[in-house]
């Protein structure tokens, strides 16, 4: 009785562990992903704020409309 409920418990302890890697590999993974797009989502900032410099830049070069 005693080995059934150890066993059950050491495939338990197993599972946890499987578990808790996979978890981690995940977490890593997920890290990764958040990390790129947080470049990502930094480089299309800056490109925005180029292009909004730009465009004021065209728009005070164009003649006022009641003129």
């Amino acid at each position: 009785m005693i080995d059934a409920e150890l066993t059950a418990l050491d495939e338990k302890i197993g599972q946890l562990v499987e578990l808790c890697q996979r978890l981690r590999a995940q977490n890593s993974e997920l890290r990764q992903k958040l990390a790129a797009l947080e470049d990502e989502n930094k480089r299309l900032r800056e490109k925005i704020t180029k292009v909004r410099t730009r465009l004021e830049g065209l728009l005070e070069k164009l003649p006022e409309g009641n003129e």
